[in-house]
């Protein structure tokens, strides 16, 4: 038994492991690499063979860094079925046809661009709809609790990870030369007490390995209970310098907490009325996706269907799906808040609304969710002074705020309780989906209880006793 780690070690993106057995080998998640462009181009383009060879896929949740790929391994030839929980799929029918969508238009649009430049290489999009569509059709829904025999003597349950709507940890019993093994892969963690969507499930012990994202290993999240408060103020003081708010968001997830939060902020009267375009048809379309799995919704979220009746629409709210009523919105007039895709700002319609609004010192750039590095959200993040957009330098004269508060990631706290619950008789945790100073300091906390801890490099291929 081993484990080959194929993407999102010592990085955040790219989610993609391996696991050998003499049955077979299973791959967990095949996300994209979100980071520079042309390594992000080749590395996406460019599967590990062992992993188009897999015999089964499972998937832990829908966002792209760990399902986006999905349809290039099966344009490699993967025929493995690929099992998830019955709302990632009904997510990925949405997410992984935009991603078809986008590439073929940002291919467009840049080959047109620099089709004079002698020393441009033409773009063609990793995957289409019809790839897309061959991949959904070798998903299989798996309820959370439900055992299910994925390789001969290998059992698997998916548990509630609390992240995002259909997230699992991945629970595994294998069993091999008259020894079972347990293992855990968690996928991405969510936080306790978040609205919408229930909290994260603890795996049982007795556990052998543990394979655990570290996305924030090093820091604390603001209280959730903060949420409402800070985007209150930042609201009040925008509209006061009469500017827009505008929100890279991803359409899964964030959009619809920040629905939630201020439907629940316009009831109560606290927020100024002005229109919330939420600009985006992958959002909206996921949006009626949450609508039809209210199981995973929180007795908070539920007890607030039954008083009001909607969840994420509101008096002022406007969902935007055609590009002509986006474009209207470049001359729209007074304070306004414009919600858009994607979350890191490296594609889809918040480029044109970041353009648009990024040097006018009004204006508040509202980031709302983890930024990796080398990307333009991670960018806005740092404040740089000029930033990159469609490959022209646009100064950085609009306000930046970071509402962590809104992070759908466990933090630091959430990781190390999660870790404790798993027992004293791990024998090892892998640390995945992090960056080097999270892991490190992720790794140090578990270590000072006692823990055994390894970072694996990508592509490092570890033997498990």
């Amino acid at each position: 038994m081993q484990l080959r780690f194929l993407g999102a070690a010592q990085e955040v993106t790219g989610s993609m492991i391996l696991l050998e057995l003499r049955q077979g080998s299973i791959l967990i998640d095949c996300g994209f690499f979100q980071g520079r462009r042309q390594e992000s181009r080749t590395r996406n383009r460019e599967l590990p063979k062992e992993a188009v060879a897999a015999d089964v896929v499972v998937l832990t949740h829908a966002h792209v860094d760990h399902s986006g790929n999905l349809p290039t391994l099966v344009k490699r030839g993967c025929r493995a079925a690929i099992y998830t929980t019955a709302a990632t799929r009904d997510l990925c029918a949405y997410m992984l046809r935009d991603s078809a969508h986008i590439q073929e238009a940002d291919a467009r649009y840049l080959n047109r661009k620099y089709e004079s430049d002698p020393d441009f290489e033409k773009i063609e999009p990793l995957y289409d709809e019809e790839d897309v569509v061959r991949a959904l059709s070798q998903f299989v829904c798996i309820p959370y609790g439900h055992e299910v025999e994925l390789l001969p003597d290998v059992r698997a349950r998916f548990l509630n990870a609390g992240h995002i709507l259909g997230s699992a940890s991945l629970v595994l019993e294998v069993r091999e030369e008259g020894q079972t093994r347990r293992l855990v892969f968690s996928g991405d963690l969510g936080r306790r007490g978040l609205p919408i969507i229930r909290d994260p499930e603890y795996p049982k012990p007795p556990l052998d390995y543990v394979i655990m994202e570290s996305t924030y290993g090093d820091r604390e999240h603001g209280k959730v209970e903060d949420m409402e408060k800070e985007l209150e103020r930042i609201v009040h003081e925008t509209v006061a310098r009469g500017g827009k708010i505008i929100v890279p968001a991803f359409a899964v997830g964030r959009t619809q907490e920040l629905l939630y939060v201020l439907n629940s902020l316009m009831r109560a009267k606290r927020l100024p009325t002005i229109p919330v375009f939420i600009d985006s048809p992958l959002a909206i379309n996921v949006t009626e996706v949450f609508r039809l799995h209210p199981e995973c919704f929180d007795a908070e979220t539920r007890a607030f269907q039954r008083a009001h009746g909607e969840v994420f629409g509101f008096e002022g709210v406007h969902f935007v799906q055609s590009r002509e009523e986006s474009m209207r919105l470049n001359t729209l007039r007074g304070p306004a808040m414009i919600i858009a895709a994607s979350g890191m700002a490296e594609a889809g319609r918040i480029l044109h609304h970041l353009r648009n609004h990024i040097e006018d010192e009004r204006n508040t750039l509202l980031i709302v969710g983890f930024a990796a590095q080398h990307t333009l959200a991670r960018r806005i993040v740092e404040r740089r002074p000029k930033v990159r957009i469609w490959g022209v330098e646009r100064e950085l004269r609009a306000r930046v705020e970071v509402l962590d508060s809104f992070s759908a990631h466990a933090d630091r706290r959430d990781l190390l309780a999660y870790a404790q619950a798993c027992g004293t008789e791990v024998r090892s945790f892998f640390l995945v989906h992090g960056e080097s100073e999270a892991q490190r300091s992720l790794a140090d906390a578990l270590k000072s209880r006692g823990a055994k801890v390894e970072i694996p490099a990508r592509g490092a291929c570890i033997r498990l006793d």
